[in-house]
């Protein structure tokens, strides 16, 4: 059976929506964040080194990185679901999805949560940062224009792993100039499967 080692407000959130997508029987391992550092546990850094989550277990393999994980479940586990077939050209813009998310999108993200500790040590780096963030989040919202889902027709590992770019927007307070993208995060947190995902996990702040 499939073991997902879950961080609790984390990325591992959207591994779990995967599963109950595709039906498949997993066991949750929780982990809980320190409450004063937000860092992962012991418990999770004894399974991956970096104390990182999501990590999943499966036949003896421990695979690591969202994207690599959602391939990884949907070829082996997915029977032909949630991926475009792979000889079409809807497959190679679903792989720029699942590369997008993490390689790009998150970036400028993650400087505005970490240079925002900073106070005014950060404050030159803001303008760059704030540009960067409207960049990406408009290039999403345009590519969502007129559709209801990032590739094809029907949901795919690529909305899978592109709902915690939105997720993180809306945390911060930056989804409202992006009607697209906040309407589409909506509907996706709508769905039963995601609904499910959330009552094993447990509270899931980015879900709100």
């Amino acid at each position: 059976m499939l073991k997902v080692h879950h961080l609790n407000e984390s990325r591992s959130q959207r591994i779990l929506w995967l599963l109950e997508e595709l039906g498949l029987s997993y066991e949750v391992v929780q982990h809980t964040r320190d409450p004063q550092t937000r860092l992962a546990p012991p418990s999770l850094t004894a399974i991956h080194s970096l104390g990182k989550s999501p990590v999943i277990e499966d036949a003896g393999r421990v695979i690591i990185e969202s994207g690599a994980i959602i391939d990884y479940v949907i070829r082996h586990h997915g029977g032909g679901r949630l991926a475009p077939d792979i000889k079409s050209a809807d497959y190679d813009l679903y792989q720029q999805w699942l590369h997008y998310a993490e390689g790009s999108a998150m970036l400028p993200l993650l400087l505005n949560m970490y240079v925002g500790r900073l106070g005014e040590a950060g404050a030159p780096l803001h303008p760059r940062i704030q540009s960067e963030i409207a960049n990406h989040l408009t290039f999403v919202d345009q590519s969502l224009a007129g559709r209801d889902f990032f590739v094809g027709d029907g949901l795919t590992g690529a909305d899978i792993q592109m709902s915690f770019v939105p997720e993180v927007a809306k945390a911060m307070g930056k989804l409202g100039d992006y009607p697209n993208l906040a309407a589409w995060i909506e509907k996706m947190h709508a769905r039963p499967a995601w609904k499910a995902a959330l009552e094993k996990s447990g509270p899931y702040a980015l879900g709100a």
